[in-house]
């Protein structure tokens, strides 16, 4: 496998115009929105732009939400955001300068510092593309993104109500720590999204914050660790509430009865179960708890506008996260080269994308084209070709006729004809059958080496190989395959049959011998 290539697997993204409706729906854009419009006749604010207080009281009915803490709360929160995002804009008043004292403090008795009026973002809103939505919407995350890991409030009003100086170490709030863990956990997350089958399914924030904490060769988490995790947990869950009103995430917060109990004992809020681990890389596992209900301890996942949203970051900061489709316009030698690491339902999924953009024969023609060669991962790249000309239509027939008679393409065109039900295959010699026996194996070694599975797959290919060929690893060694003598001792080291193994051992002494090695 190449260097190269990109260590995130791709995602599927939704298209501009679905995730510009998600965009549009997410209810803390919705109500910026709203309220930029509702600013039409021009409303005052004060001078860091906010409400006044009775502005808020009209806002907060104009919304049609309850006239309480909450939902005032909700109303400042969305205001802000239009704020941020240019929705709204803000025209400081003549007198601001005249009427506010002179140490900077706000203007008396609420008075207004300037008006606010709809910006000219929000127009983009119902004329401009889905690119315009989601760009206003991704500036809006980012703010959004910057107040959840912002410290508690409350905890700075108690410090300057006291009248001391603002302490960060006192409140426990270190912006950078913050940062990295959050950041860290959606990159957690948009790994399990491109990996899991089921993009849906949710996360358990304990399994979460444990991908983030716990070394990946600990077996039995410390109870110092399990503190960390319970706390990170609990920083996870104010965060997760913060985001999700933007969209980004759907969460089900943790249980506030479980909350109630760390307040009144100081316990450690962890479930019993496997569900605190994480799995290779630090990646979290999403198996269900067997002793309680893991959906207590809070459950997450991205949305599509989450992916959307977490691969844009990546890319801005120069990460290399594909996106299935990214290949539509590319050679068949870059898909060759990319499928190989993508997981099989994305890969096909890229492979039927690049085809659909190419007329049958041209694209099999390309395909085969790009599949030969002896280097080492020549094996990699004809499986990949296979495996995408195993999608295409009969009208790629011609093509592989073609190289009937080539040797490194000549077997998989006949795979190919056969599966397809064509007539008058010619035969296969007996090197041709050999040949492409070790290339197969060759291509399968990789990933039978990292997964278990996979091992298990090729563990049954080499023994099927060896019962239905008498005498195969007399002629395998003569092979003329860069990688034959790697997959003889593959084959010694696979193979459950001591005897096959010994002479599989024995060719692959030969087969370097005879190629100088």
């Amino acid at each position: 496998m190449s260097a190269d290539r990109p260590t995130l697997p791709p995602v599927r993204l939704h298209s501009d115009a679905e995730l510009a409706r998600d965009a549009l729906s997410a209810p803390l854009f919705a109500r910026a929105a709203q309220l930029a419009r509702w600013a039409e006749p021009g409303v005052p604010v004060g001078v860091g732009g906010e409400l006044l207080q009775e502005q808020l009281a009209t806002a907060v009915e104009h919304l049609g939400l309850a006239a309480d803490e909450d939902g005032a709360g909700y109303t400042a929160e969305a205001w802000q955001l239009a704020v941020d995002t240019g929705l709204v804009e803000i025209e400081e008043s003549a007198e601001e300068d005249a009427e506010t004292s002179g140490d900077g403090d706000e203007l008396p008795g609420g008075a207004a510092a300037g008006t606010a009026t709809p910006g000219e973002e929000l127009a983009l809103l119902t004329s401009g593309s889905p690119q315009d939505i989601l760009d206003i919407w991704l500036g809006g995350m980012e703010t959004v993104l910057a107040d959840a890991v912002a410290p508690d409030l409350s905890d700075i009003a108690d410090q300057i109500a006291e009248g001391g100086e603002l302490d960060l170490d006192a409140i426990d709030w270190n912006p950078e720590e913050e940062a990295e863990l959050l950041d860290g956990i959606l990159g957690n997350l948009y790994l399990l999204t491109a990996l899991n089958e089921d993009p849906g399914q949710a996360v358990p924030l304990p399994a979460l914050a444990a991908s983030m904490i716990v070394p990946d060769d600990m077996d039995e988490p410390t109870d110092d660790i399990l503190e960390e995790v319970s706390e990170a947990m609990m920083r996870l869950d104010d965060q997760f509430r913060v985001l999700e009103p933007i969209g980004l995430v759907a969460y089900q917060p943790v249980d506030e009865a479980l909350i109630e109990e760390l307040d009144e004992d100081g316990a450690t809020v962890l479930p019993q179960g496997p569900s605190t681990g994480s799995g290779p890389g630090g990646t979290p596992t999403a198996e269900p708890l067997e002793d309680e209900d893991v959906s207590r301890y809070g459950m997450v996942r991205l949305t599509p506008l989450g992916v959307y949203a977490v691969r844009a970051r990546m890319l801005d900061a120069g990460v290399d996260a594909p996106a299935v489709g990214d290949l539509t316009d590319k050679g068949a030698d870059v898909l060759l080269d990319a499928l190989p690491g993508y997981p099989e339902p994305l890969a096909q999924a890229e492979s039927e994308q690049w085809l659909a953009a190419r007329t049958p024969v041209d694209a099999a023609r390309d395909l085969l084209a790009a599949a030969r060669g002896n280097d080492e991962d020549g094996p990699l790249r004809r499986l990949a070709c296979q495996q995408t000309l195993s999608l295409a239509g009969p009208e790629a027939e011609p093509a592989l006729r073609e190289v009937l008679d080539d040797g490194q393409l000549g077997g998989l065109a006949r795979v190919w004809l056969a599966e397809h039900g064509a007539t008058d295959i010619p035969e296969p010699t007996q090197d041709m059958i050999f040949w492409l026996t070790v290339d197969t194996i060759a291509a399968q070694l990789g990933a039978a080496e990292a997964d278990e599975e996979s091992a298990a797959e090729l563990r049954g290919l080499v023994e099927g190989v060896v019962g239905q060929h008498n005498g195969f690893f007399d002629a395998a060694w003569r092979v003329d395959h860069p990688a034959t003598a790697d997959v003889l001792e593959a084959m010694g080291r696979l193979h459950p049959d001591k005897k096959a193994a010994k002479e599989a051992r024995k060719a692959a002494f030969k087969a370097r011998s005879r190629q100088g090695d």
